[in-house]
């Protein structure tokens, strides 16, 4: 059986019962409609793959031209419509100009059950294939800027980093729903990436959608995508990052920062695991595996009731919370030593290797911008150095962030740290929301929510 579904539309009675009798046991659903005025309704309720269209619907017509008016039409709606034009006069002439203005084939009624089967066959093939080509067209647009980037893989002995790296490999193979907590900075991106690159779905997509970064207005179009039509800008068709990502893995950055409305149209999605395109009605299936990220106190959210219980418990099947880098000394010079070989090779740079002055250094200072921070730390470092080995003076480290100036208490809440980090970064550029946003590794609009959130 063919997992396609046929839309017929005749305004004879017997050709739909018949084609309907023969099809269903053949293809996975049958849609059968008299006019082709419900063309539109029909189209916007259900996923259609193959459309069968008679070309005449007037009686004593002929000529075929309301079959290729509807054609037009149905090409208009969205291009890649596989379209089969039926018609009990044969004309040889009326058949090129069909195929030529878009249809896939032509089919003579009465029909052999056989050569029916056998073009609706081809059909569907033919629109697998052109699914397959627009998604992977969507996805190559969406991902251009992941895919230059690429990613870095765990690097650390610590013993809190191993015990994560012995979790990781026992969630990755499942499809459990897992949350990544942590400061900003810690490499949320970093685990999001190895578990998917350790699953069953690691030849399929993997789709970064940063919540934080996304306008609330623009969310469920961007989530879960819009049709023709929808508003003012929506000229064509666009899938959302849910569908774009069936049959791989959706990372969803900066969870904590969606509002209650938000929360719940996400939820309903999740439970579902359908999503409904702006501007439709109906439902399409997707298959995701679920990772999400914060940096937020999300159970204190919930006491607070800023944070969906249920969305919680949704998408915390396994949490995992990565260790604050002054938390993991021992990876401190590890990690600084594969930055420089990375950025070394990167910049075209004959580095040897970290100076003992800057070795100590980079141990004592306290590292607020976590692994992100030291990363763009060694990059400045290797670009502005000048000799064979990266000296303190290269490093130019903030002096107020050193250990012994700074000493921030293991008892302190974790959003009272992102507090004092904001705040910090402000002052440091003067009020310079964009410099402060690239060191604290955040977009302009997200720090601009933390701003607000913490009154700053």
């Amino acid at each position: 059986m063919l997992d396609a579904t046929v839309l017929i539309i005749d305004d004879d009675d017997d050709i739909l019962l018949s084609a309907r009798l023969f099809l269903k046991q053949q293809v996975k659903q049958v849609i059968t409609c008299k006019s082709p005025k419900e063309i539109n309704v029909l189209l916007s309720k259900n996923e259609i793959d193959i459309i069968l269209l008679d070309m005449n619907y007037q009686k004593g017509a002929s000529d075929g031209r309301e079959g290729l008016y509807w054609l037009e039409h149905i090409l208009s709606i969205d291009k890649d419509y596989v379209v089969i034009l039926m018609t009990a006069f044969g004309n040889v002439e009326l058949a090129v100009k069909a195929i030529k203005k878009g249809a896939t084939d032509f089919i003579l009624k009465p029909w052999e059950n056989e050569k029916l089967f056998a073009t609706i066959s081809s059909a569907s093939k033919l629109r697998e294939s052109t699914k397959k080509v627009k998604k992977l067209e969507k996805i190559h647009t969406s991902l251009q800027k992941d895919l230059a980037r690429g990613f870095e893989n765990i690097v650390g002995q610590a013993t809190e980093i191993r015990q994560l790296q012995h979790t990781l490999l026992k969630v990755a193979p499942t499809d459990a729903n897992v949350l990544i907590l942590g400061e900003n900075g810690t490499g949320k991106q970093v685990f999001a990436y190895e578990i998917h690159g350790n699953s069953h779905r690691k030849n399929q997509v993997f789709m970064h959608v940063d919540l934080g970064a996304l306008n609330e207005n623009l969310f469920e179009s961007e989530l879960f995508g819009y049709a023709k039509g929808a508003f003012t800008d929506a000229k064509e068709d666009k899938p959302g990052r849910f569908e774009l990502a069936d049959g791989g893995t959706i990372f969803l950055d900066e969870i904590g920062n969606l509002t209650l409305p938000l929360q719940a149209k996400l939820l309903s999605v999740l439970q579902n695991r359908t999503v409904t395109r702006l501007g439709e009605s109906k439902e399409r299936k997707v298959n995701v595996r679920l990772i999400t990220a914060t940096n937020m106190p999300l159970n204190e959210m919930v006491a607070k009731n800023t944070f969906r219980q249920d969305l919680l418990f949704r998408i915390n099947t396994v949490e995992l919370l990565l260790p604050a880098l002054r938390k993991r000394g021992e990876d401190i010079l590890l990690l600084a030593n594969h930055f420089l070989q990375v950025f070394s090779a990167k910049y075209h740079k004959n580095l040897q290797k970290i100076s003992n002055k800057a070795q100590e250094a980079l141990l004592k200072y306290q590292w607020p911008g976590n692994v992100r921070e030291l990363q763009h730390v060694l990059e400045r470092a290797v670009i502005m150095s000048d000799g064979a080995d990266i000296t303190e003076d290269d490093l130019q480290l903030s002096p107020q962030r050193y250990a012994q100036n700074n000493t921030l208490p293991d008892e302190m809440a974790l959003e009272d740290m992102e507090k004092m980090m904001v705040q910090k970064a402000i002052d440091k550029h003067k009020g310079n929301i964009s410099k402060a946003a690239a060191e604290l590794g955040l977009t302009r609009a997200a720090l601009y929510r933390r701003i607000e959130k913490f009154g700053i």
